[in-house]
């Protein structure tokens, strides 16, 4: 084959090859389209209650995040750094959050959900409810404060909704259910929280100090612990009454700490009472001058074991642990007497006795 009749193939066959990529462009697409969207109805009434809730209280639920003064908080970088939630108190710029949250903090920033982040100071602390104060310094524009319920006419099995900010991912909503009622908490600061709910709606580090909130959107409680063995969400939440937040942090804001209601005696736990078959609360001994000890209330005989006095009620209500002595002395309050009925050696009597401040001592 000649060099002519070479070249004369060449181009025949580019020709055919120009011509076959020409159909290819021309002929329709026939493998598989994108699929059309399908439209959707309109949300169910489950749904839209989900959503009213978070876009009406998400705004007023901030990120807080804290350091201690071995690691300074820097605005640029927050490596190491706690964070919980807060909540929007009122429109002096307060923000409620757990005690545990900011403890031992030396400086704690505020993040509203819009994304700006400013510098907050602790207001005051209530180590024996689990709760602080902060106060934001400066914001562009705070957002509206929550909408308050009551924690009285809680009932289990209503639902329940909690925003906040586990492990750091901000914004985030979680429902579920009051799973029970009444029970207690111990704190940090060796006292009961009473009359907690309990909730299955999924509460895990970094949610401390955030809202629970019911289906109207209105605060019932303050997420505070969780019962875990991974020490991530299992099912068994824990919030601070509302009732008892809306009495705490006004107390914390304008004076920065909370009355601690006694009457200044040292108690035997219940195990021990059981034990003994008593039926109250077993004073141990008083404090010397306090009210307890000047009403002629008697402790153990430390040196025959011989029991003293054994409180059965405060104000005519039954007291079995110290817990439902302390409930009866705060909602009294500091400054008034209280009548405990008692048992010594048998016999039955009332002793009226001041309630005073003993966290003053303290």
């Amino acid at each position: 084959m000649n060099r002519r009749t070479v070249l004369v193939l060449a181009v025949i066959a580019a020709v055919l090859l120009i011509f076959a990529a020409g159909s290819i462009r021309q002929a329709p697409w026939s493998g598989p389209a994108a699929r059309a969207v399908a439209e959707r109805g309109a949300l169910s009434d489950a749904e839209k209650a989900n959503v009213e809730v978070f876009e009406k209280v998400s705004p007023s639920v901030v990120q807080v995040v804290t350091q201690t003064a071995a690691n300074p908080l820097s605005e640029e970088q927050e490596g190491g750094a706690a964070s919980g939630t807060g909540i929007v108190w009122d429109n002096d710029g307060h923000v409620v959050t757990n005690n545990h949250v900011v403890q031992n903090a030396s400086q704690v920033a505020i993040r509203f959900a819009s994304g700006e982040a400013v510098r907050a100071e602790i207001v005051g602390t209530a180590p024996n409810y689990d709760l602080a104060v902060l106060r934001i310094r400066s914001a562009r524009k705070l957002p509206p404060s929550l909408a308050l319920g009551s924690s009285a006419d809680l009932k289990v099995g209503q639902f329940a909704y909690a925003i906040g900010n586990p492990f750091g991912l901000d914004q985030s909503m979680s429902s579920g259910i009051i799973s029970a009622l009444k029970r207690r908490l111990p704190t940090s600061s060796g006292r009961e929280i009473s009359n907690v709910i309990q909730t299955d709606t999924a509460i895990n580090p970094g949610n401390s100090g955030g809202p629970l909130l019911d289906s109207a959107g209105r605060l019932i409680g303050v997420t505070t612990a969780i019962l875990s063995p991974s020490g991530s969400n299992a099912g068994i939440g824990f919030a601070i009454p509302v009732d008892i937040v809306n009495r705490v942090v006004p107390e914390l804001i304008r004076n920065g700490r909370v009355p601690t209601p006694g009457i200044g005696i040292v108690t035997a736990n219940e195990a021990v009472a059981t034990r003994i078959g008593a039926e109250g609360l077993i004073v141990v001994r008083t404090t010397p001058g306090s009210p307890a000890e000047r009403a002629g209330l008697r402790g153990v005989d430390m040196s025959t074991g011989e029991l003293g006095d054994v409180i059965t009620a405060v104000d005519g209500k039954p007291v079995h642990r110290l817990s439902d002595l302390a409930d009866q002395l705060e909602q009294i309050g500091v400054g008034k007497k209280v009548r405990l009925s008692v048992n010594r050696d048998g016999s039955a009597r009332d002793v009226e006795v001041a309630i005073v401040d003993i966290g003053r001592a303290q």
